[in-house]
């Protein structure tokens, strides 16, 4: 599996220089005790992004006898 550096330089058509000078821009905004904590977070996102958009698609692939339906609240005043 690639690592995420390199998966973010084939999609946004990074070369090796350019990533290098953004992570010195990240250490000198950020400080280098606040970057672990940084990329956890980003981590953990793209994770749960991942996660939802894997259940949407097994959702969207149901067929639509099997989705379940909210039922409307009978209390519900017009």
């Amino acid at each position: 599996m690639e690592s995420s550096l390199a998966i973010l330089a084939a999609i946004f058509g990074l070369g090796t220089t350019e990533l290098v000078v953004i992570l010195i821009i990240l250490l000198v905004l950020f400080g280098g005790a606040k970057l672990p904590g940084l990329a956890k977070g980003l981590g953990q996102s793209i994770k749960e992004f991942k996660k939802a958009t894997t259940e949407e698609e097994k959702e969207a692939s149901k067929p639509d006898e099997e989705k379940k339906v909210a039922p409307k609240d009978s209390h519900e005043k017009n």
